[in-house]
């Protein structure tokens, strides 16, 4: 058996402000638009958002409300230009959780928060 990640989806509070973060701040290419399900280009997978609300009552699933302020995980997006797309970020009034810094291995890595709580990387290729 053979898989691949076709995409992701996230849940969210506010569809008009996730779509200003990814689509108007990140610059991603919208994919399809249903209702309160989005979906983005992100090369080779999709990033699809959602409401909470909406998932609640299409799967049943106990999804709770607001922010989440546990991580186990974030979203990293490569780049080479990581200062430029951080300023952008924070010039727009982004929470930087760690302005760009270089690891031991020669990445540059930074962390932003989008609106619902996510960690989001921005990051150089790792070469």
């Amino acid at each position: 058996m053979i898989l691949k990640m076709g995409y992701i989806i996230l849940y969210v509070e506010n569809l008009e402000k996730t779509k200003h973060f990814y689509g108007e701040l990140l610059g991603l290419e919208l994919k399809n638009e249903f209702g309160t399900y989005i979906e983005y280009n992100t090369g080779t997978t999709i990033l699809s958002f959602n409401t909470r609300e909406d998932v609640r009552e299409l799967t049943g699933l106990p999804i709770p409300d607001g922010v989440r302020k546990e991580q186990t995980f974030e979203i990293g997006f490569v780049t080479e230009e990581v200062e430029v797309v951080v300023d952008k970020l924070r010039e727009a009034g982004v929470k930087v959780l760690l302005e760009p810094v270089e690891k031991p291995w020669g990445q540059k890595v930074a962390y932003v928060e989008d609106p619902d709580g996510h960690y989001i990387e921005i990051c150089s290729p790792i070469e």
